[in-house]
């Protein structure tokens, strides 16, 4: 779930670039997200006759989970307006890396030498299919950019400590709370497009907003099921595959360099789930002999 929702978020990103191509806003398109998202999310539960209710020991939870969503999507969105989008891109990655470092503190579990490896392996992966021109750099998108690094750290912590709340009133609670921060972000920077604009582009943005239903919707459920660190370090592959994707759709050509470190991030997340099962085995074995 978390190696398809990493390939539906990087799928998505090429798609948001062809729509801006033909003049529909970036921040307006989020918006029309968010309230298609909303409007799913309730039509999902009633079909699946499950309750939007969350429980109030959960309540405080899933707020943090919709704030720190938020973030991402809020930082993430506006550093790109002070900085390249490959600065922002590898400055926010390092959010695997920090989950890594974090989890001791959070989880109250060591984090083996090998993992760490791993995660510096991804992140430098990661730099080299990025490939960013770091040039003269603004000091407020670099901190808006490390905003949503650390905004997706504390949002993978968050959900994963949520596994008893459906995903159904997980999206449609956090879509709740994001609304009127994409309103206000969609004012601020220029208004909101009228929805005639999205048949400027409409098959580029049904296939963004597909890839992000499809990719928040399996990271939720992914995060209910396995550690903040293994899902992190799978993310890894998102940058990999929107870069794979905008070669394919857009023709941008990638470099040797770029290639080799999207086999690096491919080996990091292969041996991210090769030491994830090595330490899964003892105490699955451990239970069944009890």
């Amino acid at each position: 779930m978390a190696l398809g929702g990493a390939a539906a978020y990087g799928f998505n990103i090429t798609f948001a670039r062809l729509a801006a191509f033909a003049g529909v806003p970036g921040p307006s398109l989020v918006l029309y997200r968010v309230v298609l998202m909303l409007a799913l999310a309730a039509a999902g539960a009633a079909i699946m006759r499950e309750t939007l209710k969350v429980p109030p020991a959960r309540r405080g939870g899933v707020l943090l989970l919709s704030l720190t969503s938020a973030g991402v999507g809020l930082c993430y969105l506006s550093s790109v307006a002070f900085i390249p989008v490959a600065v922002a891109a590898v400055i926010f990655y390092t959010f695997p890396v920090l989950i890594v470092l974090a989890s001791p503190f959070v989880d109250g579990k060591p984090v083996a030498a090998a993992t760490l490896m791993v995660a510096l392996a991804a992140f430098v992966g990661i730099v080299l299919v990025v490939g960013p021109a770091w040039g003269d750099l603004d000091p407020v998108g670099l901190l808006l950019a490390a905003g949503a690094s650390l905004s997706a750290t504390g949002q993978f912590f968050v959900a994963t400590r949520l596994a008893g709340v459906g995903t159904w009133p997980k999206l449609f609670w956090i879509h709740v709370v994001i609304l009127p921060i994409s309103l206000v972000v969609a004012l601020v920077t220029g208004g909101i497009a009228p929805p005639a604009a999205l048949a400027s582009a409409p098959w580029s943005v049904f296939f963004h907003v597909a890839g992000f239903l499809v990719g928040f919707s399996l990271t939720l459920m992914a995060l209910a099921r396995i550690s903040a660190v293994a899902a992190g370090l799978t993310y890894c592959a998102e940058p990999v595959i929107a870069a794979i994707t905008a070669a394919i759709v857009i023709g941008e050509r990638l470099a040797p360099l770029q290639y080799a470190g999207g086999a690096l991030v491919i080996a990091a997340i292969v041996a991210n789930i090769l030491l994830s099962r090595r330490e899964e085995a003892p105490a699955a074995a451990q239970e069944a002999a009890s």
